[in-house]
């Protein structure tokens, strides 16, 4: 029982801020979403319109996701999980669908994106032992990533995932440094959260796996994980049968129809959407565009769209922090735990870069990997620890990048705030 008691807490203390620092880190970046989140939803009808299905801004679909938890073939479990942030909003609002449901709706994706960047900040902390100004100035660049702020107001799957996704590896990481196995049904947990949020992403709960100390040396560790990784896929499918009233045979051409919708959009080079969407729109926010919509029920309506770069400096600036990230990754290429995120990004540009699902509006998916990018860059810092040098060059290319990074996204959302006032008030 005492087990039990202490495994509990310890979960709270993982998830939760549990010293004075780490509250003062999540409230910081709660009321900073908070108030930008805040004056949206009680200014403007953008984060949630009965009229408009999807594609207000970004390609993200509001209202779809909110009311049904989006397309079952790739978000199986999802209807359920937002069918409880519905009732919770407009138990709020008093069943209304006004100004105080979109605040909730906010409200809540804000959290899950502030305790994202907590979570970023114990790993940096407690995983990779940063020194705290580190810390503070790799959150920094982190926290204003063109998606972080976005889903922090944003009713999404990917709002959801980016905080699951990121607590799971701070959890594995965990669990690999204390040379411990990850219990069945954490993974089970993890699987059908992650996974039913967004069906690709429960490859990633089971990467941490094969690391695990001496899960080759003989056969029963090998068949104790081949157990939990079934109980996992048991556990996830028989809930994915349930909810499709195990009509599978739909699950094949609903994926095929979407694989044909998602990845058959060349008018612009691959290049430049892989620079631009995938590795550059989900950091550093490009120009934007506005285009005619309509909700096929006689409603039209303004949608905003990011647009490819315009010029030579976004594109040095996304080829500067790829070289940080390759950079990390060939330093502590014996590092388990920076081989677990590699491979969980590595699924990402493979689905989205080589396959092309959604390249054309890759910057939408930020919320499966953006968290990569502070938890490498927080590894290569580690690398250089006790080299004063390299210290001080990193630290002043990503000081440098952070002031590029502000200005930048800070005059985009000021362009946002144009596209609300012409078309949302």
């Amino acid at each position: 029982m005492s087990s039990l008691k202490s495994r509990f807490i310890n979960f709270l203390r993982l998830i939760f801020p549990s010293t004075l620092l780490e509250l003062g880190v999540f409230l910081f970046f709660l009321i900073g979403y908070g108030i930008l989140g805040s004056y949206i939803a009680l200014n403007y009808r953008i984060i949630f319109d009965s009229r408009i299905p999807w594609d207000a801004y970004f390609s993200f679909d509001n209202k779809a996701i909110v009311m049904t938890g989006g397309s079952f073939e790739r978000h199986p479990l999802s209807y359920y999980f937002f069918n409880w942030i519905r009732e919770l909003a407009l138990f709020i609002s008093n069943g209304k669908m006004d100004s105080t449901f979109r605040l909730t709706l906010a409200w809540l994706s804000n959290i899950m994106v502030s305790a994202c960047i907590l979570q970023v900040f114990k790993y940096l902390k407690n995983i990779i032992r940063l020194p705290l100004t580190i810390c503070f100035l790799i959150l920094a660049f982190f926290g204003i990533f063109s998606t972080n702020i976005l889903l922090s107001f944003t009713p999404e799957n990917f709002t959801y995932t980016l905080f699951l996704l990121t607590l799971y590896n701070h959890y594995a990481a965990l669990k690999l440094q204390k040379e411990e196995k990850i219990p069945a049904l954490a993974l089970a947990f993890a699987g059908v959260t992650i996974g039913g949020l967004t069906i690709t992403n429960i490859i990633k709960v089971f990467i941490p796996l094969p690391f695990e100390k001496g899960i080759f040396k003989n056969w029963k560790s090998l068949l104790n994980a081949s157990i939990r990784v079934l109980f996992t896929l048991i556990c996830f499918i028989l809930l994915y049968l349930n909810r499709i009233n195990f009509k599978y045979e739909n699950i094949f051409s609903k994926t095929s129809q979407q694989y044909e919708k998602f990845s058959n959009v060349n008018s612009t080079p691959i290049w430049d959407m892989i620079l631009s969407f995938f590795f550059g729109g989900n950091i550093l926010f490009p120009g934007f565009i506005v285009r005619d919509k309509n909700n096929m029920k006689g409603f039209d309506y303004k949608g905003l769209f990011m647009d490819v770069y315009t010029s030579w400096l976004p594109y040095i600036f996304i080829a500067i922090i790829l070289t940080l990230i390759l950079w990390s990754y060939l330093k502590n290429f014996k590092n388990r735990l920076v081989q677990i995120l590699m491979i969980s990004f590595f699924f990402d540009i493979i689905i989205h870069c080589i396959m092309r699902f959604g390249l054309h509006t890759s910057y939408i998916y930020g919320g499966h990997f953006v968290y990569i990018y502070p938890l490498l860059l927080g590894w290569l810092f580690q690398a250089y620890r006790s080299n004063a040098k390299s210290l001080s060059f990193l630290t002043v290319t990503l000081g440098g990048l952070l002031v590029y990074l502000l200005f930048n996204n800070y005059m985009r959302m000021h362009e946002f705030f144009w596209f609300l006032n012409q078309y949302y008030q």
